[in-house]
């Protein structure tokens, strides 16, 4: 018993049937209505977070109504000034950027009328020659890759560019619809959320001096999700400074005029647990390639140090204990999440682990299981 609050005894029939089968009718459930249950763990998750700033209004005489009105507003706004001030740096540098790609792999210089992608190749190949290795022939599919480029079928592209268009305005409305959803269903839950926590403390009365089971997925949820945003910040920043860094000493010309960019897309990639430090380096790492392979090579350290920096310094100071959890268990929640709803549960698998964690600790202290030796 914990501090007075009633304490329940799972017998043994349930912990060897009831638990598995309830654990498998979940799992059936979410596959099955996968859509349906996706909306409600976002928007709950959503609920949950906005649940604080809510109350904090309410605290100052505003009707509950009206502090969720505020509340979405206010984050509506931010994120249209956020959206709107990193796009248009970021559109620019990208349109920039890929139009330096394409002049490297099409534009051809010099008297030797080979384009800059060809040069290189033929400067690979010589350098391969004169260690040994002719054996390697990378002249012969950089040539084929240069004549793609060099001979592409501008029809062929475009009705290319066109389906894709199209197969995207279809995933951005479906995308849009689900949203409103998500919206909707969260607004209607923050409404209900007050009376909720009463009834989860009126039946799970909390021990003296702790906060109930509410306050507590909230509390867990709010210190997850602010670590990782710090953490991504952080990194995105970081990444931002080093390449302007690299790219005023000369390092890696070119790369101050697109560090917005390359550190805007590795603070989004951060969100994506294990493979998003990955993938955040990849564009940046191309870039110096295209540029010349030691600019590569300074932005391939650039990355690794950062990385260094963020596993033994950064994530331990600003998620702390924000999970607890075993790394087993953090993996089988990412593989469960992407197979059931792709990268989307790849996102939302960790903050509800972070949720399921609360649960767990409070039922914890109220749940005992029935012994299985005799006697």
């Amino acid at each position: 018993m914990a501090g007075g609050a009633p304490t329940i005894q799972i017998p043994r029939w349930i912990q060897l049937v009831g638990l598995p089968m309830l654990a498998l009718l979940v799992w059936f459930m979410a596959s099955q209505v996968f859509h349906a249950v996706f909306v409600f763990l976002v928007a709950a998750l959503i609920a949950l977070l906005l649940d604080p700033l809510v109350r904090a209004l309410s605290r100052l005489w505003i009707p509950r109504g009206f502090s969720i009105a505020i509340v979405y507003l206010s984050f509506a706004a931010a994120l249209t000034v956020v959206i709107v001030a990193l796009g248009i740096v970021v559109v620019d540098q990208s349109q920039s950027a890929a139009d330096r790609i394409e002049n490297y792999l099409t534009v051809e210089h010099g008297q030797t009328s080979q384009t800059g992608f060809e040069q290189d190749v033929d400067d690979l190949q010589l350098w391969l020659d004169d260690h040994g290795l002719e054996r390697v022939d990378v002249r012969e599919q950089g040539d084929e890759i240069a004549a793609d480029f060099k001979n592409a079928d501008v029809e062929k592209y475009t009705s290319r560019a066109i389906d894709f268009l199209r197969g995207a305005a279809i995933g951005i409305f479906g995308l849009i619809l689900s949203l409103i959803l998500v919206l909707v269903v969260s607004i209607y839950m923050l409404l209900d959320m007050g009376r909720l926590t009463k009834v989860a403390d009126r039946r799970f009365p909390p021990p003296a001096g702790t906060p109930g089971l509410v306050i507590r997925m909230e509390q867990a949820l709010a210190g997850y999700v602010r670590g990782q945003v710090l953490v991504s910040l952080t990194i995105g920043a970081s990444v931002g400074v080093g390449m302007w860094l690299l790219g005023t000493l000369g390092w890696a010309p070119g790369a101050d005029k697109y560090a917005v960019l390359f550190g805007a897309f590795a603070a989004v990639t951060e969100l994506i647990p294990y493979l998003g430090p990955i993938l955040g380096g990849v564009p940046a790492v191309v870039y110096g390639l295209v540029v010349d392979p030691i600019s590569g090579l300074w932005i391939l350290l650039l990355f690794l140090a950062i990385h260094q920096i963020e596993g033994h310094i950064v994530i331990p100071k600003l998620m702390g204990s924000a999970l607890r959890l075993h790394p087993l268990l953090i993996i089988f929640g990412l593989l469960a999440g992407g197979q059931l709803y792709g990268l989307p549960g790849v996102f939302i698998a960790l903050p509800l682990l972070a949720v399921m964690r609360a649960i767990w600790e409070f039922f914890s202290e109220r749940i005992e299981l029935e012994p299985w030796h005799a006697g």
